[in-house]
């Protein structure tokens, strides 16, 4: 009876297995690429979505940002092929180059099959046209200026008045799904999500971000006025797409003495250098999602001291809390916090940052709860990309209907960029690049409840210099390698602190003189002055043509940012071209005479050689 019963199973298994429908091309790919972030529903609750910032688009509810086509309405399938293929700058969707035509296509199809919408004819429409853009002038740069600026199209109102992302109603900005997003840095481009160039804010004005603020501005502004406002968005970096980052900062003597009293005038002749900051993903106290996508560096220097200007963008100045590099990060509260509101004070377990869940510090391995993600598993799929949520997005950033969800456009920073991938910043341009509608004036500056943490700022040196092409631990040294920090907090005003750190868990007040420091924010930008002695105590000097190592390290207050919660750079290198240049002439006259005088040898020579050889003597 059994070899009977075996008997049958054995031929109904195969027609049971010819009955199930094999998957098809499209599942397949998006299973492999796409459902760790966008979940298999296409919900944007996949596996590794609580670690990203802008989140996973939701593909069921049908509201896509970088589109071609009319506000309100689906994109094409162009617009999502080309989000696929290239992915979407400064968050956590990578470009897809691997796919084939036909992969593509089926993946496609398969991501529209997520929403009812695109049953619906009335949900298409064409896409619109994007003419030539007119000649770049400084006359249409200011004209797109005051429109800008003018309080009928409410862009200051989001994107501040030098678009930095510190508008008025910055600090309130959410999508459609309650999530806060940062208004974009406009001054930077190259993390714009949709493209930076004029075409792509054009495109941006026209069809508007579906889901955020950002509203459409066809009908309210003439194809004239939204290239002038293209065209100033633009004018920040001469419609640059690629960042202008280096390695090194070029400090230059200075024709007085050093005074902090002239502040920025000091560093008038000083080139300036960017430096891409990224989060820290690596130590307990990860920021996945730092504001701050970039810092900018000029140095200056003296026959006694050396000084630095270093500036960063910042949707507002935090200066009611306290910060340090050695305060404790609890790990709920690893990634990237939604804003001062938000986030308990005092760090408070009630629910976590993210609102709803109380998750213990030790659940599970997990401190999002319900998946047992390892500590170091970074979480994500992308491999900790950490996507700075400062999307740039300026214009079109909106994170993209890949999941750009939430993007907090930061600025900043954020970030950033980044070699850690992390991207975006949060704040990104999601954050409605024109901010709509609130009453509050332009200029006013964000607004919005204190913060617990200060916004900061530190330096990071070795504490000896390095003889060979070994660096110290990035991350505050080693106990072999320590390091010293130029620590501010903008919370205590003009007041510096140095640190010795060997380790983030060995970090204690240094015993050479602290910096002075002199510090002031305007228009969304921080801009802090170190100055100290060139010979340190103890401590690495810094003398003219060498190459010495520095690192910078920026926190952000409302991000809730502090300890080894942080964007940082990595090692760069500061270089002090000769105080007093020795004259060329000298050495110019010293050569031109040797030349002259082997000249004078050898036509003497040869005069010689000839003269014996007409009297027949031997040469």
């Amino acid at each position: 009876m059994i070899r009977v019963l075996v008997a049958l199973l054995a031929l109904l298994l195969p027609l049971a297995a010819v009955g199930q429908d094999a998957p098809s091309t499209g599942e397949v790919v998006y299973e492999k690429y796409c459902s760790h972030c966008h979940g298999r529903e296409g919900d944007g609750q996949g596996v590794a979505a609580k670690r990203m910032r802008p989140e996973p688009r939701d593909f069921t509810a049908g509201k896509y940002k970088i589109r071609t086509t009319p506000n309100g309405f689906l994109p094409t399938d162009a617009d999502l092929e080309r989000a696929i293929r290239k992915g979407l700058p400064y968050s956590t969707m990578p470009a897809f180059e691997n796919l084939t035509e036909a992969e593509l296509d089926a993946v496609v199809e398969y991501i529209k099959s997520f929403s009812d919408d695109f049953e619906d004819p009335e949900a298409f429409a064409d896409p619109i046209a994007i003419p030539s853009p007119p000649p770049y002038s400084e006359e249409l740069a200011a004209e797109g200026r005051e429109l800008y600026q003018a309080p009928e199209t409410g862009c200051a109102r989001c994107h501040g008045l030098d678009g930095r992302g510190d508008g008025s109603s910055a600090p309130t900005q959410t999508d459609d799904w309650g999530v806060h997003l940062r208004p974009a840095n406009l001054t930077m481009p190259w993390t714009f999500r949709g493209g930076g160039t004029r075409e792509d804010i054009y495109r941006t004005l026209n069809t508007g971000f579906n889901g955020t603020p950002m509203a459409s501005f066809n009908g309210a502004l003439t194809d004239e006025q939204m290239w002038a406002i293209a065209t100033f968005i633009t004018s920040h970096n001469q419609d640059r797409e690629e960042p202008p980052y280096t390695n090194v900062i070029r400090a230059v003597g200075a024709e007085n003495e050093i005074d902090l009293a002239l502040g920025r005038e000091v560093f008038a002749n000083a080139p300036e250098a960017m430096l891409p900051t990224v989060g820290q993903i690596i130590q307990p106290g990860r920021d996945f999602y730092p504001s701050a996508l970039a810092v900018k560096v000029r140095a200056v220097f003296d026959r006694e001291d050396i000084a630095f200007l270093v500036e960063w963008d910042d949707m507002r100045a935090e200066t009611s809390g306290t910060n340090g590099p050695d305060l404790a990060v609890r790990r709920w509260e690893e990634g990237h916090a939604d804003a001062g509101e938000g986030a308990p004070a005092g760090g408070e377990e009630d629910g976590g940052f993210w609102g709803d869940e109380a998750v213990e510090e030790d659940d599970e391995g997990s401190f999002w709860g319900d998946e047992a993600v390892e500590e170091d598993d970074e979480g994500d799929f992308w491999g900790d990309a950490a996507v700075e949520e400062d999307d740039g997005a300026a214009v079109d950033e909106g994170g993209g209907f890949w999941g750009d969800a939430a993007v907090a456009d930061d600025a900043g920073d954020d970030s950033g960029d980044d070699f850690w991938g992390e991207a975006e910043d949060d704040g990104g341009a999601d954050d409605d690049f024109w901010g709509g509608g609130d009453d509050a004036a332009a200029d006013a500056g964000p607004t919005g409840p204190d913060t617990e943490f200060s916004d900061a700022v530190a330096i990071q040196l070795p504490l000896t210099l390095p003889t060979g092409i070994a660096r110290p631990y990035i991350l505050f040294g080693d106990a072999q390698n320590p390091v010293e920090l130029w620590f501010a907090d903008m919370g205590k005003g003009d007041e510096a602190t140095t640190y010795v750190a060997r380790g983030t868990a060995a970090i204690a007040p240094g015993e050479g003189a602290d910096p002075e420091v002199a510090a002031s924010y305007e228009n969304g930008r921080w801009s802090v002055i170190f100055k100290r002695s060139r010979q340190g105590r103890g401590t690495v000097s810094f003398d003219e043509e060498v190459f010495v190592p520095i690192a910078f390290s920026v926190w952000d207050g409302f991000n809730r940012e502090r300890g080894n919660k942080r964007a940082l750079t990595v090692w760069n290198h500061v270089y002090l071209e000769p105080l007093e240049r020795p004259s060329p002439i000298g050495p110019m006259a010293r050569a031109g005479l040797g030349v002259l005088g082997l000249e004078l040898l050898l036509i003497g020579w040869v005069r010689r050689r000839a003269r014996k050889k007409e009297s027949g003597e031997p040469a």
